[in-house]
């Protein structure tokens, strides 16, 4: 050991909210994430559809229980899936070789979140219109 004098100021970790995620590791835990909600959103819509296909007993009882919150739920359901679809197109895109440097995956993020812009206003649009008529 040697011997010091002084004491040495060493850095201390940046804490949670001082560090700010990188747009891509924030972009792959979203993509995770919305991956689950979809799938439990996909256990929703097998429930429908076979309360559907049982009779208007079985229909009561899911639409007592998706009454309250059904129309979030939904609104949240097609949101992610635009979302894990822009996101995986960019996945398929990697998956060939291609866009794979720091830079053009940036730009490859930010085509995500336009696209998810764009096609998440285009399902709500489009469910608004539907549920209207």
């Amino acid at each position: 050991m040697t011997d010091q004098k002084t004491s040495v100021q060493r850095p201390l970790s940046p804490h949670l909210q001082v560090y700010r995620l990188p747009l891509l590791p924030l972009m792959s835990i979203t993509h995770r994430v919305t991956g689950v909600g979809l799938a439990f959103g996909t256990i929703v819509l097998a429930w429908w559809l076979a309360a559907l296909a049982t009779g208007p007993g079985a229909y009561a009882i899911f639409s007592a229980f998706m009454m309250p919150l059904g129309g979030l739920a939904l609104l949240g359901w097609m949101i992610a899936i635009a979302y894990h679809f822009c996101n995986g197109i960019r996945h398929l895109i990697w998956d060939t070789g291609h866009a794979l440097e720091l830079n053009s995956a940036e730009k490859a993020g930010y085509a995500v979140l336009a696209g998810w812009l764009v096609l998440s206003v285009a399902l709500v649009a489009a469910a608004v219109f539907f549920w209207a008529t």
